[in-house]
Order: C-alpha cells, then sequence, then structure tokens
C-alpha cells in the first residue's frame, strides 16, 4: 500500500493534487491523471486499480496508463514523497 511520508501534506482540488515536501519546501503539481492515479493508489487501490480508473475516466489505453502509473510511482519514490 502507498502512502504518504509524515513530512508531505497533501492539497486537493477537483482535478489537481499539489504536494508539499515539508522538509526541502518544494511542491509538487500532479495533473488530473496523476492526481487520480495518486488517489486510487492512496486510497488502498493496486497499480491495476489505478490503470483502470484512469482508462476509465480518460482517453487512454490500458498499456500506456500501466506505463504512467509505474513512472508516477517511481518519480514519487524517487522525490522521497512516498512509501510502500
Amino acid at each position: 500500500m502507498l502512502r504518504l511520508r509524515d513530512n508531505v501534506s497533501i492539497a486537493e482540488s477537483e482535478d489537481n493534487v499539489v504536494l508539499l515536501d515539508e522538509r526541502a519546501g518544494e511542491y509538487f503539481q500532479l495533473n488530473p491523471s496523476g492526481a487520480l492515479a495518486l488517489r486510487t493508489l492512496l486510497d488502498g487501490g493496486t497499480p491495476d486499480q489505478a490503470v483502470r480508473a484512469l482508462t476509465e475516466q480518460f482517453d487512454v489505453d490500458g498499456e500506456r496508463a500501466g506505463k504512467d502509473v509505474m513512472a508516477l510511482v517511481a518519480d514519487l519514490r524517487a522525490a522521497g514523497l512516498v512509501i510502500s
């Protein structure tokens, strides 16, 4: 299960998500598809469920959505924003 690190705050609007790394004072903005994938994962969903949510909400095929979800998770981990 994916979760935010203790020092990361989240601000959500209807379509977007902004993450604040309070340690570094850096903001990370996610577009609507990234926001949907992150919300799905933070709510306990699997990567496959995030892919399904993306393909249902946006005009994207499963292969592309799968790559995008994996890239998002890798980027968030590399930035130190999330842990499993």
